[in-house]
């Protein structure tokens, strides 16, 4: 007999759910029954600039007037400025948001938290800026990114990956730790490769933006993602079907990862 059983609705906070893939994945986790806290800048339940640790404190406590349990946060909120705000919200706005509700998700009986990094965590860091985001240093990373910008050229693009790459070694390092893990919240991250977005359809339309993108980050399984195609794989990581799943990067890239780094990961 097929199993008829239907989930029991679950409560989601989405970051960066006025747009794009944060968009979508609300609309998803809705039509499947359950609840979603969005926030954004903007046309959200909730407004906040997770840029800073007031805008992030500001939104944990408007949440936690909301409900008092969250099953599962969803970090989705990001900016490819290719300057020091892309470390601000990609790193540490997304931290800030999963720390920040853990005392929600520790009230779930299935917490689970995905992030959304990016393919682009497979191109080249700097180092420094690196070890200063794991390292919880807001000001040295500013500092750092601010100089990147100043160096000119694609310098200013290592804000971007760095902060991406630095997310995904964040989950790694905490996964398995006592305070995820030991309380039963999986934590993992999305990363996307290109992704068709009212901006990158502006690049497709035009021959020379076509072999950009394409020779940036290659898309061999069926081209370019939309969307939602990135929300499908955030609802199951952030389901309880993923009761087991922890510590990973999916990387949702129609192969770049696979066509970058081959099998040298193992």
């Amino acid at each position: 007999m097929p199993n008829t059983e239907v989930a029991a609705p679950r409560v989601y906070v989405v970051t960066g759910a006025g747009s794009g893939i944060g968009q979508a994945t609300a609309a998803q986790l809705i039509e499947e029954g359950h609840r979603v806290i969005g926030v954004d800048l903007k046309n959200t339940e909730v407004v906040a600039d997770l840029s800073t640790e007031e805008g992030i404190a500001g939104m944990v406590e408007e949440i936690t007037q909301l409900t008092s349990v969250v099953d599962g946060v969803i970090a989705n909120a990001g900016t490819s400025l290719q300057a020091p705000m892309d470390v601000a919200i990609n790193f540490f706005g997304a931290v800030g948001t999963v720390e920040g509700l853990l005392p929600l998700l520790n009230q779930s009986d299935a917490p689970r938290v995905c992030i959304t990094t990016s393919a682009a965590s497979l191109h080249p860091a700097h180092d420094d800026l690196l070890e200063a985001m794991l390292n919880g240093d807001r000001a040295t990373a500013a500092a750092i990114g601010e100089q990147l910008v100043a160096a000119g050229g694609m310098a200013g693009y290592l804000n971007y990956s760095s902060s991406k790459q630095a997310v995904a070694r964040w989950i790694r390092r905490n996964a398995t730790t006592e305070r995820f893990a030991g309380a039963g919240i999986s934590l993992n991250a999305v990363a996307p490769g290109v992704v068709i977005t009212p901006m990158t359809e502006q690049l497709f339309a035009t021959e020379e933006g076509r072999q950009q993108m394409e020779q940036g980050m290659p898309s061999p399984l069926n081209g370019p993602a939309r969307a939602e195609d990135i929300a499908a794989a955030i609802c199951f990581l952030t389901s309880t079907a993923a009761g087991k799943v922890t510590g990973q990067v999916l990387f949702v890239d129609s192969g770049y990862d696979a066509l970058t780094r081959g099998d040298s990961s193992w």
